[in-house]
């Protein structure tokens, strides 16, 4: 004892060197204990019902039964909550363990009192109590989760297992320098000897002679030596016939009892086929499986990988995103078949236009994405660009059609318009948007102007949604006269005056709704108002007229086509001899079965059809013959510029003397001129269409225009002081 010991006064025998201990009360802090275990603690008789003596409160959360429910099987017995499936089973062991005088562990299910199933583990043994009954004493508690883990465990292993039930799996025993000491057939059948004999034989030397990289036997040995075992090593190995085969190995030390190294054993998988598939699971992650092209998640990849050494070497990176221009058109009209061969044809010349160090990847549909590097300054990069828009629009001949395709480019600059992927498409689409309104087959810069024009069309589309749920689209009528001038047909045009935007170009929204599928309640309506008014103005006394409708290629291919228009007819009265549907040129190229057999539905309907924008696709001409059509529209390019003399003067002549000699009726619109009219007129046209007779118009305003131009008064007569042709002077 030293001297601050010898200081201290002696302990009481309650006290330590903290202070006086409590009075500790045994028996409480005992149930403390039991009721706050994880489970049960039991006591019950050995009955059929396993009478419960005594629960802890742990059965509360373990059945949801309080303890004085559970006590002398007074609301229910433990048997009944024991699923009948593992009753007796539990009873057996139980048993068992009692008449060896064991301890006993046993796993089953509980039903509990939310009606939820459980699993337990329960461990025990039988006691004689203070009345000298054997009774049993345990501890339950719930092992659902563990179970339900290891289900779930071997649930994943059963379906995986059927992957690699086939696999062929080799056993092994080699010395550490690499000499097998023994193999079995299995595994020399995997190395192509026919048997385990002359596998040991003829492989004395591991290291130099199977591996087809050594450095992966130097590995697997220094792996051996440090860690004493091998996990899923995998390496490429030669066969004997030279052929070459992926393996995974599963291999360990086997030391003697003196802590020498004996030998190395393990098994040997041949995963070749698992490799190839996790390649191909890889690369169609990647890449596009029509085109074979890198798709938009190794496009981001890419785009960093260029931005990266644009920023240490210097130069530009560009975002181009490339939208071909009539895809659509030929897509509907030659069948899906030949769209994607010519997005493979498109996708190949994208990649000849390129050099090593760029990317073109497909972002989808007829849209492609090039990650452009320049190591110059940014105007170089309009050369690169040219020489897309040339390739590209190279003719490309596709199941005997000749295509004319041309694409839309939109670039944004890496990292002045954007630093990611998401930022750069999204810029780079609105200024492709804005080479589209240049004309085509153009390009364009992105600029922070562009944006807003992308907002405007998305609040123009759903405003247009808007409209035509309301009824804001109005049909308006533009009317045909004859050689002589008289009226003899109407063309319905949809106007939209906008409560919230003001007036809309058609020009305008028709491209929306062809885009997003508007086009056809849009063209539903102005087909229905337009027999509507055509049989109207009949009603009210002025001479019968046909009405011209503009049928969308998403309508032409639709299945109910023939029984829309029907409906329509039957709704308004109009007779179906003065319905005239228009066509689209682009809309018939390549025209199918389906199509050809809606059409013919239409013609035994009684209905006209025309083709229009004659001259501006690039289909053969044998589809004039092939096809049930009366009217033959030449497009307005042809009449704007059609002087005596010009290159579309020629053009229109010819197109109208097809037109004539197939027997169709041939119509020019966009006439504005008195010396288009003559010049059309002279060449034979039938029918003529433009402002220089009249802009389009409201079908009251029209009713009025026909009444002044027929003479046909307000009760339907004919008046004789207004003449029914075109003035002299015209």
């Amino acid at each position: 004892m030293n001297a601050r010991d010898a200081a201290l006064p002696p302990l009481a025998g309650n006290e330590s060197p903290f202070g006086r201990l409590p009075h500790i009360d045994a028996a409480r802090v005992l149930a403390v204990l039991v009721d706050n275990l994880d489970g049960m603690v039991f006591r019950c008789g050995i009955d059929p019902g396993w009478t419960m003596f005594f629960v802890s409160e742990g059965c509360r959360r373990l059945t949801g039964y309080a303890p004085e429910e559970l006590i002398g099987s007074a609301h229910v017995c433990w048997e009944e909550l024991t699923d009948p499936l593992d009753r007796n089973r539990v009873r057996s062991e139980i048993m068992a363990a009692l008449a060896a005088g064991t301890r006993y562990r046993c796993e089953y299910r509980i039903h509990c009192r939310d009606g939820n199933t459980r699993w337990v583990v329960e461990r025990g043994r039988g006691v004689v109590d203070e009345w000298g009954r054997q009774v049993l004493e345990g501890f339950i508690e719930d092992v659902t989760e563990q179970v339900e883990t290891l289900r779930r465990l071997a649930e994943a292993e059963a379906r995986y297992r059927g992957l690699f039930e086939n696999a062929i799996v080799g056993v092994f025993q080699t010395t550490a320098d690499g000499r097998y000491l023994s193999a079995n057939g299995t595994l020399a059948r995997m190395y192509g000897y026919p048997s385990a004999a002359e596998l040991i034989a003829d492989l004395q030397d591991i290291g130099r002679r199977l591996y087809v990289d050594p450095a992966r036997r130097r590995e697997f040995e220094r792996v051996m030596r440090e860690r004493g075992h091998v996990s899923e090593f995998e390496s490429e190995i030669h066969r004997r016939d030279g052929s070459t085969l992926w393996i995974c190995e599963n291999a360990q030390v086997v030391y003697g009892p003196d802590g020498a190294l004996l030998y190395y054993q393990g098994t040997v998988e041949d995963i070749s086929e698992r490799k190839r598939y996790r390649e191909r699971l890889e690369y169609q992650a990647s890449h596009d499986l029509l085109t074979g092209l890198p798709n938009r998640h190794l496009l981001a990849e890419c785009l960093q990988r260029a931005m990266a050494r644009a920023e240490r070497d210097g130069g530009c990176v560009a975002l181009a995103f490339v939208d071909l221009d009539n895809f659509k058109v030929i897509n509907d009209s030659l069948g899906h078949a030949t769209g994607d061969r010519l997005l493979v044809t498109v996708a190949a010349r994208l990649r000849a236009s390129l050099r090593g160090v760029d990317t073109v990847a497909r972002h989808g549909g007829d849209e492609f994405a090039l990650v452009l590097y320049h190591p110059g300054p940014r105007a170089a990069l309009d050369g690169v660009l040219e020489r897309i828009l040339a390739e590209v629009a190279q003719p490309v001949r596709l199941d005997g059609h000749e295509l004319q395709v041309s694409c839309s480019i939109g670039v944004a600059l890496a990292p002045a318009d954007g630093k990611d992927l998401d930022t750069l498409l999204q810029n780079a689409d609105a200024a492709m948007y804005a080479a589209k309104s240049a004309g085509r087959s153009a390009f364009a810069f992105y600029t922070p102007q562009l944006n807003s024009a992308a907002v405007e069309r998305l609040h123009l589309e759903a405003a247009l949604r808007r409209a035509l749920e309301r009824g804001e689209i109005e049909v308006h009528f533009q009317p045909k006269v004859d050689r002589d001038g008289r009226p003899v047909s109407v063309e319905a045009l949809a106007r939209w005056d906008s409560a919230e935007l003001g007036a809309i170009p058609p020009a305008k929204f028709i491209p929306i709704a062809e885009d997003t599928g508007l086009i056809e309640p849009l063209t539903e309506h102005v087909l229905r108002t337009a027999c509507r008014e055509a049989a109207g103005w009949a009603g009210a006394g002025l001479p019968p007229i046909g009405v011209a409708v503009n049928l969308s290629p998403r309508l032409l291919r639709g299945a109910a086509l023939v029984e829309r228009v029907a409906a329509a007819l039957a709704a308004s009265g109009l007779p179906a001899h003065r319905l005239e549907l228009e066509i689209t040129e682009g809309s018939l190229m390549g025209t199918g079965a389906e199509t050809l057999e809606r059409l013919n539905a239409l013609k035994a309907l009684g209905v006209r059809l025309a083709v229009d924008d004659f001259g501006t696709g690039y289909s053969s001409l044998s589809y004039l013959r092939r096809l049930p059509l009366d009217v033959l529209k030449v497009d307005q390019s042809f009449v704007t510029g059609a002087v005596r003399g010009s290159d579309q003067a020629i053009l229109a002549r010819a197109i109208i003397s097809i037109g004539r000699e197939l027997g169709l009726t041939v119509v020019a619109e966009g006439v504005e001129s008195k010396a288009q009219w003559r010049l059309l007129h002279e060449a034979g046209c039938h029918e003529f269409q433009g402002y220089l007779f009249s802009r389009p118009l409201s079908a009251g305003d029209f009713a009025g225009w026909l009444r002044e131009r027929t003479g046909t008064g307000a009760g339907g007569r004919r008046s004789v002081t207004r003449s029914t042709v075109l003035p002299k002077k015209w």
